[in-house]
């Protein structure tokens, strides 16, 4: 927390020159677009090198999916320097009530028309020019427990339920430059906006056996009587992308993601046609089990120019949860004398391909992460002090209780940095993104010889998560796969990443 203690005349020139130095030595609150003016008489600069290593994460079981999370389906198969990314989607709609009626519970049902599975449109990361092929499943409920068992809410990303072989819809283009246009729905009684929609096949089985259940109370078709029923019979879909060069982003929770049932009914002898809809029920509503729900994503980086993870590399490659990251090594703050910081920052620029329209397609992380690695305990990391937030008080190293918060309530953006940025390159001749980071109040620490040199990692988080402090789990800023960038390391000769410090003498 920031110290404050102020002068007072009567005390005299002692205690004055103590209540200055000890406000100054906890360092100011400069935003990341303020630097101090060094005159090299009352203040003075440090650049310190940077030795920079690339890392990959070996699992991500710790991101998990919550139900109200942005999920993604789709793939990138062409960036020729991070490789192929594949997300599949999976979830289970379900009716909001039982027992469920197809339309009112008065209506004769004549037939039903179709069966359309709708996934709400958020929008989307990769090259929109490449139409996205989507296939339709039927997930095999009854070959995995740990899909069958709904009370598990949050499934890790590593995980994707069994399909059964057969597809249940024709391939599917999706275009994602005409996702804003409406579409007629119902026989034009309806329209729709920023959807996807996957028809399912008629005669497929799944429309067959959906096509023969009722409400009744006992018989071999009442999978509409209640949850248990319904989910014995019908396990949810998976949805797959044969082809594209993108990721699409949708939302389950939303009303335009549901499976649209439409029929032809007879009520007081008028025939009409309408749709019912069903959508993924969480806990809470007329169920005591939820949905079931995942998102399986996979990174192949064997197609990239991705260099060998745990070597000291002058360009490193960051990329977007499920991602890579990079060890920082700064030997110069080691035994750092004791000053006042001013301002301590990191600088981390972009390399730029050699073919800039990679780049604008595949575009960079909207927000880096910076943290601490704690060799003295079993290498584990931890977040960084103080400079998250200098307005929340947080103790990494507290983890007795959430009495004392081990994360602030927030990272302040506009103090500590991390947020993407622009500016002119005149060597490529074009834009590129850079981030700072405003690391102060750490630096101070060292120099007050409260703490020793960490090592850092940085990396584009979707998730923080540190497995120290159980449970915890901090959101970021970043969507989830979004973002890939190539920075300069500590012995770019263009691009390269530094520490500036700067100080005065006590």
């Amino acid at each position: 927390m920031k110290k404050t203690f102020n002068a007072i005349a009567f005390i005299g020139i002692i205690a004055w020159l103590f209540a200055i130095s000890c406000t100054k030595f906890d360092t100011t609150k400069l935003g990341t677009d303020i630097i101090p003016e060094v005159d090299n008489i009352t203040t003075f600069a440090d650049t310190l090198d940077i030795i920079s290593s690339q890392g990959i994460f070996s699992t991500e079981d710790t991101v998990k999916m919550n139900s109200a999370d942005g999920f993604i389906v789709g793939q990138i198969s062409d960036d020729p320097d991070f490789g192929t990314t594949k997300a599949e989607l999976f979830f289970e709609p379900k009716p909001y009530g039982y027992p469920y009626y197809i339309g009112d519970i008065h209506d004769t049902i004549l037939q039903i028309d179709s069966l359309v599975l709708c996934l709400s449109y958020k929008g989307f990361y990769g090259d929109s020019s490449v139409v996205q092929q989507l296939q339709l499943f039927e997930v095999d409920g009854q070959a995995d427990s740990f899909w069958k068992d709904s009370t598990i809410l949050n499934r890790p990303i590593t995980y994707a339920p069994p399909l059964k072989p057969t597809p249940i819809s024709d391939i599917v283009p999706v275009d994602v430059r005409t996702l804003r246009n409406y579409q007629k729905i119902s026989k034009g009684k309806d329209s729709v906006v920023n959807q996807i929609r996957l028809k399912i096949l008629p005669g497929s089985a799944f429309a067959t056996l959906f096509a023969q259940q009722d409400s009744s109370l006992t018989g071999p078709n009442n999978g509409f009587r209640s949850d248990s029923l319904f989910r014995s019979k019908f396990s949810g879909f998976g949805i797959k992308s044969l082809s594209g060069n993108s990721i699409l982003y949708t939302t389950l929770t939303d009303d335009a993601t549901r499976l649209e049932v439409h029929f032809k009914k007879r009520k007081n002898n008028v025939v009409d046609t309408s749709f019912s809809l069903l959508k993924l029920d969480r806990v809470g509503g007329p169920r005591i089990k939820a949905s079931s729900f995942a998102n399986y994503i996979q990174r192949d980086r064997s197609t990239g120019t991705y260099p060998l993870p745990g070597l000291p590399t002058d360009e490193i490659y960051l990329q977007t949860t499920p991602g890579t990251f990079a060890d920082l090594s700064i030997s110069g703050l080691t035994g750092y004398p004791k000053r006042i910081i001013h301002r301590a920052q990191i600088t981390i620029e972009q390399v730029p391909s050699s073919n800039f329209l990679y780049d604008s397609i595949f575009s960079a992380p909207p927000y880096l992460y910076l943290d601490l690695k704690d060799t003295g305990v079993n290498n584990r990391y931890k977040p960084i002090y103080e400079d998250l937030n200098p307005l929340s008080f947080y103790n990494p190293d507290f983890m007795g209780g959430l009495s004392v918060p081990v994360f602030p309530y927030s990272v302040d953006y506009n103090y500590y940095g991390g947020a993407i940025r622009k500016k002119y390159d005149p060597i490529s001749g074009r834009n590129i993104s850079y981030y700072v980071f405003n690391v102060s109040r750490f630096v101070q620490k060292i120099s007050k010889q409260e703490i020793s040199n960490y090592g850092l990692r940085i990396f584009a988080p979707y998730q923080i998560f540190y497995k120290q402090y159980g449970n915890y789990v901090v959101a970021y800023n970043n969507p989830l796969a979004y973002g890939r960038i190539k920075v300069g390391g500590g012995g770019n000769p263009n691009y390269k990443m530094r520490m500036v410090i700067i100080y005065s003498l006590l």
